[in-house]
């Protein structure tokens, strides 16, 4: 008879083991729902990187700190060179040279199509720099903000301070050669800096709002004095339309750099910043970019 009962005892006992996934509540078992993590996605890019923009949490890496060429992207660090300027006025004038638009014949660069002799405001040059990716206006503003007596003093002067806001935001793995990413075989960054570059320069208003704008019409003084109305400069960030919350930032491209792209969304009250650098195309580096930041805001 005690045999039986204790065989009844141990079928009960068996019958009431909470499995994996099972949860007691209100003297009934029902299953929870599993919690698959989002698998890491595979991208095109060589090299990716993506952090949560509220403290700097690694999300994804693929050979995050592996130095490449950094096409148009080097020019995020341009403007933030113009914008930590001591006493800036946005509204002051450039007047446009000859060397600005020689430059960008004699390397077949990406243009605002600036005009020479136009007076052009700093605020005007920083969208021609960001938006249509114009190395004109990148020479521009390194000719305004380098110190010298000669333009090529200028210009190395601020491409000094670029490696110099570098270092001072402990990049080890960046160095700047030129204001616009078009270098001499020393213009690098990696996943994880530029990452970090672009996170800080997130922190300025001006920087913010220039990045996410999708088109804007400059109006520039002619050396006549005239107002002469720009052809719209379109934003080359093509993320702006295509996936909500997009902030920015800049995209890249160069025969060494490939494909590169530098991002930012927000949703939901959550901000992730990332790179991908070295991507097959400018389609595979938005598709790249999207993977990245999809499985970055399943993470946090």
């Amino acid at each position: 008879m005690n045999i039986a009962i204790q065989g009844i005892r141990v079928r009960r006992a068996a019958g009431v083991v909470v499995t994996t996934g099972a949860v007691l509540a209100s003297g009934a078992l029902y299953a929870a729902p599993a919690q698959a993590a989002a698998p890491v996605p595979s991208v095109v890019a060589k090299g990716g990187f993506v952090i949560n923009n509220a403290n700097g949490k690694t999300l994804y890496t693929k050979l995050g700190d592996t130095r490449r060429s950094t096409g148009s992207t080097t020019k995020i660090m341009t403007a933030k060179v113009v914008l930590a300027q001591k006493n800036l006025n946005l509204n002051a004038t450039v007047t446009i040279q000859k060397a600005y638009s020689d430059y960008i014949v004699s390397k077949n660069a990406s243009s605002a199509r600036l005009i020479v002799g136009d007076k052009v405001t700093v605020r005007q040059l920083l969208y021609g720099l960001m938006l249509p990716s114009g190395c004109d206006a990148a020479y521009a503003l390194a000719d305004k903000f380098g110190t010298g007596s000669t333009r090529a003093a200028r210009v190395k002067s601020f491409i000094g301070k670029m490696n110099a806001d570098a270092k001072k935001l402990g990049l080890k793995n960046t160095h700047f050669d030129s204001f616009d990413g078009i270098g001499n075989g020393k213009n690098w960054s990696t996943p994880r800096d530029l990452t970090k570059i672009a996170s800080s320069a997130m922190k300025n208003a001006t920087f913010r709002s220039i990045v996410k704008t999708k088109k804007y019409t400059a109006k520039t003084k002619t050396k006549t004095g005239g107002t002469r109305t720009m052809a719209p400069w379109v934003n080359t960030n093509t993320l702006l339309n295509s996936y909500s919350g997009t902030l920015g930032v800049k995209t890249g491209s160069g025969p060494t750099a490939k494909y590169c792209l530098v991002f930012a969304a927000t949703r939901k009250g959550k901000t992730v910043v990332g790179t991908v650098l070295a991507s097959s195309s400018a389609a595979q580096r938005e598709k790249d970019a999207k993977a990245l930041m999809n499985y970055a805001f399943s993470k946090i």
